[in-house]
């Protein structure tokens, strides 16, 4: 059997509190507490459906806690949900998902794990991957109806997103009813002895424990994490609402984005998306508090952290001083992309050529950017929002939209 450590000193107390730190829920500590006096490895779910390409902070704060259990010993099974990821989890949902095909389910799969290797241990004996459709697909009618003889509907409405939309007249596919139960067998299926999961989770995995239970087996344990705010220190990260810093994004995207959060989220991130045990954490948010560290400072060495996890290590130091470079100095970035733009494309509005190049997601966007003053061509500013160019007045000129968006633009023949 392979050796479990508990933390640094050995105890059960010193993993409990390594591994509820930053915690929403634990159903329960004490039953967590009876595993690990086990002293087997234990089995720890974490299921990911892979309904889009990219994954950000917020993504990772969970993945954090599952490394964790890696470090002490423990086993993660990471269940890459290609069959439920067709169904569509209904959590926070106000209307059905739209199903997506199995071969954009595969590509987005194969460019989870190549991301989550960033954060957790890919070693032999140290992680279980597994995909649902292996269980869930091969099931017929009959076993369908036998798993949806677990529960009742009454169980199933007490979830709020199903209960508001019945509530406002919003249809509920059978499907998505669902959905609970399948990721409930997942853990049947890979006999998990602890399931992790956000917050907006918290509902499923507490399905999986019914199930076990009726499958006989000893329930896992739930433990959940907090949705991470995103940029604006308002709404959870979120790709769709721009508040979001990638973990594949460039180390100087990264850190330039970090620097821009509000001083009050200091204190989260740095427990949710640094993966630092507790002690650290705490002396960092004390020195915050106390005033020893400036919220400049502590926005800094977040980034540095950041860029260091997902790009090894020096890349903070280095995209600190691009920061530096461009935000302190007024320098052009180092690496500006080029676009290269047809000649017969011109003369067109300079609102159609920042949609274009992708500096802004469209026209209407374009013209409210120039608008705001926040459009420059080599360094000057541009306010009116009805501007013509020709190509002569772009070829080689870099476009900058606001603070961090630049490209210098190529006119191809």
């Amino acid at each position: 059997m392979p050796h479990v450590t508990t933390a640094a000193t050995g105890s059960i107390d010193d993993a409990l509190r390594i591994l509820t730190a930053g915690t929403v829920h634990c159903i329960d500590t004490d039953e967590l507490r009876t595993k690990l006096e086990t002293g087997r490895p234990l089995r720890v779910k974490l299921g990911i459906d892979p309904t889009a390409s990219d994954i950000h902070l917020g993504h990772t704060v969970v993945l954090h806690k599952l490394r964790q259990f890696q470090d002490l010993g423990h086993l993660a099974v990471l269940i890459i949900g290609d069959f439920t990821a067709r169904v569509g989890d209904p959590t926070g949902r106000s209307a059905t998902r739209p199903p997506l095909t199995a071969d954009v389910v595969a590509t987005h799969a194969q460019t989870y794990v190549d991301q989550v290797r960033a954060v957790l241990d890919f070693s032999p004996g140290k992680l279980e991957l597994v995909h649902n459709a292996d269980w869930l697909a091969p099931m017929d009618m009959a076993d369908v109806l036998r798993l949806t003889g677990r529960t009742t509907v009454a169980r199933i409405m007490e979830r709020d997103d199903f209960s508001t939309r019945f509530r406002e007249g919003v249809p509920i596919a059978l499907s998505e009813l669902l959905y609970p139960l399948l990721q409930g067998t997942d853990s049947v299926e890979v006999r998990a002895d602890v399931e992790l999961g956000g917050t907006d989770q918290l509902f499923n995995n507490l399905m999986g424990r019914q199930l076990q239970a009726a499958a006989g087996q000893d329930p896992q344990v739930v433990i959940t994490t907090p949705l991470l705010e995103g940029l604006d220190g308002q709404k959870k990260m979120s790709k769709s609402l721009g508040n979001y810093v990638g973990i594949a994004e460039p180390p100087a995207e990264q850190f330039g984005k970090l620097m821009s959060i509000p001083d009050a989220l200091m204190p989260r991130y740095f427990a949710l998306a640094t993966g630092w045990l507790p002690d650290r954490v705490e002396a960092t948010v004390a020195a915050l508090e106390s005033g020893e560290m400036a919220p400049v400072d502590a926005k800094r060495l977040l980034g540095r952290v950041v860029a260091d996890l997902y790009h090894g290590e020096g890349a903070g130091e280095a995209a600190e001083a691009e920061f530096d470079r461009v935000f302190k100095a007024h320098a052009v970035p180092s690496d500006v992309p080029v676009r290269t733009v047809a000649a017969a494309e011109f003369p067109m509005r300079l609102a159609r050529l920042l949609a274009v190049t992708g500096l802004v997601p469209s026209n209407k966007e374009g013209r409210r950017k120039i608008e705001q003053g926040g459009v420059r061509i080599a360094g000057e500013r541009v306010t009116d929002p009805d501007l013509e160019v020709g190509a002569a007045d772009v070829d080689g000129q870099t476009l900058q939209v606001g603070k961090r968006a630049w490209v210098t633009i190529s006119v191809g023949g």
